[in-house]
């Protein structure tokens, strides 16, 4: 099966997730998805769709940025920008670069989602007291 047009709806869902149309994540996802990112692995579209719900309470203004895609058979690799501003502490937008490895299943909707980025550089580093100790940690490795 050709899965360009499961890409690109699984594309337009995240580019375009909000608070009042999370329920979307059923139509690009199976019922027992199973997704991992650096703070969770989890199997199912509830829990899915909680984390992403989640999301919406931890930042202000989250969106995605699809930066680039490669999809072969029934396997794609998403590059993208997370971004968002921290309700905490600054209210500069930030930026997470990630990328994410995904399997469609046979119906067009993802069975597999692993998120790759890197939270110590692209998260820990930005917060105010943990960010000065990440980049001291940072520099000590690199001497």
């Amino acid at each position: 099966m050709n899965h360009d047009a499961s890409l690109a709806r699984l594309i337009a869902v995240f580019e375009g997730i909000a608070p009042d149309n999370i329920g979307r994540l059923a139509d690009v996802y199976t019922g027992d998805v199973w997704f991992k990112d650096p703070f969770n692995e989890v199997q199912g579209i509830a829990e899915v769709t909680r984390i992403f719900a989640h999301m919406f309470t931890q930042v202000d203004a989250p969106r995605f940025v699809v930066t680039g895609s490669v999809l072969q058979g029934e396997q794609a690799f998403l590059t993208w920008d997370f971004l968002f501003r921290m309700k905490r502490f600054s209210r500069d937008e930030q930026c997470i670069r990630g990328a994410s490895h995904l399997r469609f299943a046979p119906d067009g909707r993802v069975a597999f989602h692993r998120d790759y980025w890197d939270a110590a550089e692209e998260l820990y580093e930005k917060l105010p007291v943990l960010g000065a100790l990440m980049r001291a940690l940072k520099r000590a490795a690199r001497s």
